[in-house]
This record gives C-alpha cells, structure tokens and sequence, in this order.
C-alpha cells in the first residue's frame, strides 16, 4: 500500500476525525501520516512551501489564489467527476464549497464549516442581536474578542459588512468612515494594550471554557468542540449591522491535493468517504469535528449532542462574507491585521489606518512576481 502524508492544524476539530479514518473499517484502506500545525501557520504559512512536503494539505480559502499562481495544487476536476463535485458542493452549508473554487476550477473538498459567531459561557445570558446591543451588554458584563493573529482585522470586515459593506469592491478595500465605525465597535471590547501571550479564537475559548475568560465573545470562529464539554459554551449567530446583515468572514477548511501527490484510486476513495453523507454526519461529529455536509448541521442528534451549536449559527454561516483569494490575499490579511492592532493600541488615527490597509491591499492586487515553484 502506497503512504502518504498530509498536514493539518493543532486542534481535535482539525485532526480527530483525518487521523481516526485511517483506521477506520468503513474507511477506505488508506496510509496517510498526518501532522499537525498551529493555527497560527494554517493562518498563514505560504502554501508552496507546505505544497513540497505534502501530498495531502489542509487549508483555508484565502490560499487558494496563491496556491493557484505558484502551482501548489492539483484542480479536483482532473480527479473526480462533474457530478461528484457538483453534489459535494450542493450538499455543503453557505459558501463553503464554493469558496474553494476560483479560475473554474475546484482546489479544495469542504471537510469543515466555520465563520465568526458570538458566544456565551452561560445560556442565561441574553444573545444580543445587533452590534448596538452588544456594545450595550459589554457594558455590564466581561467581554472580548480575539486579538491575535488576523482576527481583530476579521472583525473589524465582518462589521463592515453588516454595515452593508462589500470589502475590496469599490476603489478602495473600505472607506474611512467604514474603518471609523468598525474601530469604535472594536474599543469596546478590547483593552488599551494588547494582551499578553497567545489570544486566538482557541485560546479564547479554552479560558472561557475554564472559568477563566470573558462572559461573552461577540465575535469569534465558532468551534462545536466548547459545546459539547461537561462546561459547555453557548454559541448563536454573530450580532447584526446597520444593514441588517449578519457579519461573519467565512472560515472553515478543505482538503487540497499538492502537485506533488500521485493519487491512487485508494486515496480517492478515502478522500470521496470523507465527504459522504453518513460520514460527515457521523463519524466526524463523533470524532469532534465540524462538519460541512448540511446532513450534519440539520441533524436532530448532532444538534442535540451540541446544544443546538449547528441550528443557532446557521443563519450567520449561510449569509457569511468570503475573504480575498487572490495571490496576495494572505500578506494583504497579515498586513491588515497590523495596521489595526496599531490603530487599536498605539496610534489611534482612522486616517492612517485607512491609507495603510488600503495601499496594502492596493499592493496586494499588482501582478505577482513569484513563479510557480511547487513541484
């Protein structure tokens, strides 16, 4: 039997459910090693680079642009059908499958479905329904949001969004009074230095879990795993803007084929078990993964096993903003996630802020000067 290697990230939501498949008896026989990354490389590591050493590579939809210009990865046209494809996409919540696809090709299989939702370490807490009520209920009670990483920079787009916002579509990536009006959101739950160590979305959780964190989060990638402990958090959909939208930035992963790999038939079938529906359903729900498959998130027993974590972000998820895929999306991420940790906790200035995210991502967009080295 062939071996292969694959890589995903540092979390059970990320790696339960790919490891335990490999033997699984229903599965497919398959070899596949898969290591772990932070969240932090899944976030940002270049996709070339990981390209080189894996045949099989999890990831988030903002690589795929840069995936497609340097050659990192196989179009999953040329290994499964129309139909297949077709249906994967269909059977998958909002844009998640859809995200994956750019140049008429398909890059990546939707395993895991996410996007920004609010959250509360006690049901008894009211789910606040727009950004006003929410920066109401900061007021009363602990709050906060994710500061590491691109996540403020994520939340800053995603009440934009809800503003009526579209990022990156008109001749600027958002306008000042945009920034102004996100940044004023931002304040109120963030402090005036930033916090020490690692604060990302799991971090975050993990000490809400714990007793530890803040009451409520109104805005932070929903993970199924928190409502599902002896503790559990309670997740609903992310508050509403001006607009009426819910702002939420798609997240979520797939599973990408490097140009590298050579895939049998074995390993294709183990990749098509992945996505079916009884196994979406099923076997990753059991093995604390997220799925994508609607089968899942409509599920009576998955809901129940959750307290009702798929039915209460739903609407949040179907409505979610899809983030830049071009290839320089991921420097333009980091560069934004910069300039707004800047703005937040030492400059202060809308203006400068404004000409920093919009000139990077101005920069971002000028033709590419990589090559396509993935080999």
């Amino acid at each position: 039997m062939t071996s292969w290697t694959g890589l995903t990230w540092d979390h059970p939501r990320g790696y339960r459910a790919l490891r335990a498949a490999t033997r699984h008896p229903a599965a497919p026989a398959c070899d596949i090693r898969w290591d772990i990354q932070p969240l932090e490389g899944f976030e940002s590591a270049p996709i070339a680079e990981t390209a080189r050493r894996y045949d099989l590579v999890v990831l988030d939809h903002p690589h795929i642009g840069e995936a497609i210009e340097t050659g990192a990865l196989q179009p999953l046209d040329a290994l499964f059908t129309a139909a297949e494809l077709a249906a994967w996409r269909a059977a998958s919540v909002g844009l998640s499958a859809r995200s994956y696809e750019m140049a008429g090709h398909c890059w990546a299989l939707p395993l895991d479905a996410a996007t920004q939702v609010s959250v509360r370490c006690d049901a008894g807490i009211p789910v606040p329904r727009t950004w006003a009520e929410a920066v109401e209920l900061a007021g009363e009670i602990p709050a906060a949001l994710p500061t590491s990483g691109p996540h403020l920079f994520l939340t800053l787009c995603g009440i934009a969004v809800g503003d009526g916002a579209t990022p990156g579509d008109g001749d600027t990536f958002l306008t000042e009074a945009e920034y102004g009006a996100a940044i004023d959101i931002l304040r109120h739950f963030v402090s005036d230095r930033p916090v020490d160590g690692n604060d990302n979305p799991i971090a975050l959780l993990e000490r809400m879990s714990g007793g530890d964190g803040p009451d409520y989060c109104p805005h932070i990638y929903g993970y199924v795993n928190y409502a599902r402990r002896p503790r559990p958090l309670w997740f609903a959909d992310a508050p509403r803007g001006t607009a009426g939208r819910r702002g939420s930035v798609l997240g979520g992963t797939g599973i990408a084929v490097s140009t590298r790999c050579v895939p049998d038939p074995m390993l294709l079938d183990h990749l098509r078990w992945l996505m079916i529906t009884d196994t979406q359903r099923r076997f990753v729900v059991a093995e604390e993964g997220q799925p994508a498959h609607t089968g899942a998130w409509d599920d009576d027993a998955v809901n129940a096993g959750s307290h009702d974590f798929y039915r209460t972000t739903r609407a949040t998820i179907d409505d979610a903003w899809v983030r830049p895929r071009h290839a320089g999306a991921i420097a333009f991420q980091n560069a934004g996630a910069a300039a707004v940790r800047a703005c937040l906790f030492d400059h202060r200035d809308i203006s400068r802020l404004t000409r920093e995210v919009n000139e990077s991502y101005e920069r971002s967009l000028a033709p590419a000067t990589t090559s396509r080295t993935a080999s």
